[in-house]
Parts: structure tokens; sequence; C-alpha cells
């Protein structure tokens, strides 16, 4: 990928995410205090963004699908919902014992392997991209890191 004024837009929206997620996560930790258990915590989060999602689409200008259109949609799209509780409610379990920047490195390590093992297979209708050898090597550093994160 080269560098050009659409990726100088991009790489902020995407570092955005990682910032959100952040603070999402400390969010979701603190709330776990006062409702005792991290799924209940990540219950009233989706809750929350429910009805923020709920109010966006109602207001958005895009056609609505109709009740056919959920029949032809992929088995495994239906899953995203769940990984999203695993994600949400881990998170919350777990950054209190292994904090942020840890879980953070954590979190972005399995996403590269992941990425790279869906990309070179082209799994789940996405295109092929080759696992080579910068792509590897930006996989060991980012490990590297996570390793040194563990020293408090």
């Amino acid at each position: 990928m080269k560098f050009s004024s659409q990726l100088l837009l991009l790489m902020p929206l995407a570092m955005g995410i990682g910032i959100a997620m952040t603070f999402q996560t400390a969010i979701n930790s603190q709330l776990r205090e006062y409702l005792y258990s991290p799924f209940q915590a990540a219950l009233f989060s989706f809750l929350v963004g429910t009805i923020v999602l709920a109010f966006i689409v109602f207001f958005q200008s895009a056609e609505k699908p109709d009740l056919s259109t959920f029949g032809q949609i992929p088995w495994f799209s239906w899953i995203g919902g769940c990984l999203g509780v695993y994600a949400i409610s881990a998170s919350i379990y777990t950054v209190p014992k292994l904090g942020f920047l840890t879980l953070s490195g954590l979190i972005i390590f399995g996403q590269i392997i992941t990425s790279m093992i869906v990309d070179q297979f082209g799994l789940l209708g996405t295109d092929k991209t080759p696992i080579n050898w910068q792509r590897f090597l930006g996989g060991v550093v980012i490990f590297i890191g996570v390793l040194l994160t563990l020293q408090r």
C-alpha cells in the first residue's frame, strides 16, 4: 500500500478505533464494579450501543432490509455479535489482571496472526494476500513487543 491522501485519512480513523477500545475497556471494567460481573457490564454496554445504533439506523437515509433479506445472510455473519460478547466480556475480565498495555498488545497480536491467516487463504470471502517476510516479521516484532510489556 502506498502513502496517499486517503491513507492519511484512514490511519487516524483506524487509530481512533484503538483509542476507543481502550476507553471502552476502562469504562466497562469500572462498570463491572457496579454490576458484579463482566457479563452484566457487557450487557449494559451492548444495550447502550444498541440504542445508539437503532437511533442512527432509524434516521439514516439508506434503504432498510425486509425480512426476506435476513434469510440470505451467510451463516457465519450471524456470529459477529457472539464474538463481540466474547471480546467485550473477556477484556472486562482480563484487564485488571493483565493491565491495559499487555491486553492491548495481546489483542493486536491476535488480530495480526488471525488477519495473516484470513488473508493467506482468502477466508470469509476476502481477497487472498500471501504472507510474505515483511508481514511475518511485523507479527514477530509485535509479539516481541507484547513480551516486553509483561515486564512491570
